[in-house]
């Protein structure tokens, strides 16, 4: 999630204070993605600096500023609504990472990563179900997006662990109809991880 263009999208709106903005922020995305005051800050300091936001007047009481789009800020917030976004902008997904190593690596049980994966999954699946019946009653479409979003996303990752299992199996198939030959290389290839049920 683009923390910085989501806070251009809020103060394309109104002008805001930090405090303001991680409020709506996370109000408008049901807590989904938190945020701490310092990061708001960190984040308009930047926009500021690239000619995004500008300061709105005087500090108030409270030594707060107020911050409001410039010109070339609304320009950007137009251009994301208005750009698709990309599957390969998205951050490093540790689960991949995890499972692409673990089978790599010698001694590592990786049907059980994945059997436990799939477990945790499929309780986060169940908690976001009720939530989703919950958001339903009090029609907050928003909140209701995010969820399904978080429903689907669960119920991808199920339907590619199932794979990545069956994946294992053919693979412990495979090895135990054609093992390899033992290595006379002195600098050995490490075993394959534990595939076997």
């Amino acid at each position: 999630m683009s923390v910085r263009l989501g806070l251009l999208a809020l103060l394309a709106q109104q002008p805001m204070y930090g405090a303001q903005l991680r409020a709506e922020f996370e109000r408008r995305t049901g807590g989904t993605w938190p945020l701490n005051v310092g990061q708001v800050y960190t984040t308009l300091a930047r926009l500021q600096r690239d000619g995004l936001v500008e300061g709105e007047g005087e500090p108030d009481d409270d030594g707060r500023i107020a911050y409001r789009l410039t010109e070339l800020g609304n320009g950007e917030v137009a251009l994301w609504w208005s750009t698709p976004v990309r599957r390969d902008g998205d951050p490093r997904d540790e689960l991949t990472i995890k499972l692409a190593l673990a089978v790599t690596m010698p001694g590592v049980d990786v049907v059980q990563i994945v059997q436990t994966q799939r477990t945790t999954t499929l309780q986060d699946l169940q908690r976001l179900t009720r939530l989703k019946r919950q958001a339903t009653d009090c029609d907050d479409l928003a909140w209701e997006l995010v969820l399904e979003r978080h429903v689907f996303a669960a119920e991808s990752q199920v339907r590619w662990l199932d794979h990545v299992e069956a994946r294992l199996s053919r693979e412990a198939r495979r090895v135990r109809a054609h093992p390899a030959p033992a290595s006379t290389d002195p600098v050995a290839t490490p075993a394959p991880a534990q595939v076997s049920r």
